[in-house]
């Protein structure tokens, strides 16, 4: 079984009680706030290695490390083969700055993208347009004016002021 399959039963184990799981999430977030800090403290630094020696290097088990490195991997320069990857598999954490902040605030992690190395890595200026495009990742603008008796977006079949446009 792959490394991200083990990550993903331990972490999302319908099995375990809710207070259970809120433990292993609310200490994995500790874990993955420590790692951050010590990312964003050398944004330039490209950090490399095997899945095992990037646990060791920041002290947290390999299970972990899976699950951080399948949490970062939208923002990589070049992704990691998360599906496949095993305890030897060669990895990079080279992210793209402005992405892993935008991602930061679209997973609404606050613990992260309120970091204080952010601060010293793009000014209030550019954070507040990050922000803002942030926000906005997954934002649908419907640009096509629906007309009353045109089949209902939503795809039920009806007329539109029949379905979702009609006044209540």
């Amino acid at each position: 079984m792959a490394l991200l399959e083990q990550w993903q039963t331990v972490a999302y184990d319908q099995t375990q009680t809710q207070a259970t799981l809120q433990e292993f999430w609310n200490n994995y977030f500790l874990l993955e706030k420590s790692i951050y800090e010590q990312l964003l403290d050398n944004p330039e630094e490209k950090v490399t290695g095997t899945v095992k020696e990037l646990a060791e290097k920041y002290k947290i088990d390999v299970m972990a490390m899976t699950g951080f490195l399948d949490g970062i991997n939208e923002s990589l320069v070049k992704p990691n083969p998360i599906e496949t990857m095993e305890e030897d598999t060669e990895v990079s954490l080279e992210f793209d700055k402005e992405k892993l902040y935008k991602n930061m605030i679209d997973a609404k992690a606050d613990w992260l993208y309120e970091l204080p190395q952010w601060d010293n890595i793009f000014d209030a200026e550019t954070k507040k347009a990050l922000y803002r495009e942030g926000k906005n990742l997954h934002t649908v603008r419907n640009t096509v004016k629906v007309g009353r008796n045109d089949p209902c977006p939503c795809g039920s079949g009806r007329k539109y002021k029949q379905c979702c446009g009609k006044k209540k």
